[in-house]
């Protein structure tokens, strides 16, 4: 007999590549238990299905940095309370991070793809389950989006929540409308604009001296962020031309209005309205 449950969840999440950087991505999350009746004449009850491995995914991979641990291209130091990390990417440069452990998924793989995380997953789940549950298929799937959009990763140090990790992110969509009719030009420059940047608040800048950790030498400028939050020191280096600086918090709220804001800029008297998305089904709405 198998249980399935669609739309379980979604992962928003930041993982590390080698070409790309930093990649935000927003995963939906499908799952299929297989298994014997229990007592209650079930495989697993769904409010348990729904709030059982929702908790173990939010624990173990939602709003995190997702590290291929086994990449020769990636050096691992972990301490009692904070984890550093240094990632080489293939022009040579670094992307370096020191945070709180929590703020890692460290995978024992080379890469990090929808497989990987799956059978990750898959393997962890299981172990939690009970014994009538014998197999559990995790599928991951991203939003079908039809027009431009973009990946973008940021922390946000205000957050009470898990969104204070400095390097969790989103696949997000954007709608832009100039006197209420859809503008694909204006979406399209705003998603090659934001291609798997990273968005960091102006007031979260620090000189990359003040870093607690060696910076990894090369000819690349820098950007380095830090900053307190509830859940510990959050800091990081990452090379200038993969991040936007922005004037304020890089909250929902306030990217929509900074979209607004340029774009209004661009055209003038018409009127403009933005929704700003951040993953699946949510975001915030500017307009002026």
């Amino acid at each position: 007999m198998k249980l399935f449950v669609r739309d379980l969840t979604v992962i928003d999440a930041t993982y590390l590549d080698a070409q790309r950087g930093f990649v935000g991505e927003s995963y939906i999350v499908d799952v299929v238990l297989t298994g014997g009746l229990n007592e209650q004449s079930m495989i697993l009850d769904f409010s348990l299905v729904k709030k059982q491995i929702k908790a173990i995914i939010d624990t173990e991979v939602d709003h995190k940095l997702i590290v291929p641990h086994a990449s020769s291209r990636c050096s691992v130091t972990l301490e009692p309370q904070r984890t550093q990390v240094n990632f080489k990417l293939n022009d040579n440069s670094y992307i370096q991070l020191k945070c709180p452990n929590e703020a890692y998924c460290l995978l024992e793989s080379e890469t990090v793809s929808i497989e990987v995380l799956e059978t990750y997953l898959e393997h962890l789940i299981l172990l939690q389950l009970p014994e009538n549950v014998g197999k559990l298929e995790v599928k991951l799937r991203t939003e079908n989006i039809d027009t431009p959009f973009y990946h973008y990763t940021h922390g946000l140090k205000k957050h009470d929540g898990n969104c204070q990790r400095i390097a969790h992110g989103h696949r997000s969509k954007l709608d832009i409308f100039i006197n209420d009719e859809f503008n694909h030009s204006l979406v399209q420059d705003w998603a090659n604009r934001w291609q798997d940047i990273y968005l960091v608040s102006k007031d979260d800048i620090i000189d990359k001296r003040d870093l607690s950790f060696i910076v990894k030498a090369n000819d690349i400028e820098k950007l380095c962020s830090a900053y307190h939050a509830p859940q510990g020191y959050f800091e990081l280096l990452i090379p200038a031309h993969r991040a936007e600086v922005l004037p304020k918090d890089t909250t929902v709220e306030e990217l929509a209005d900074f979209i607004c804001e340029q774009t209004k800029k661009r055209v003038g008297n018409d009127h403009v309205k933005v929704f700003a998305y951040e993953g699946v089904g949510k975001g915030a709405i500017a307009e002026l």
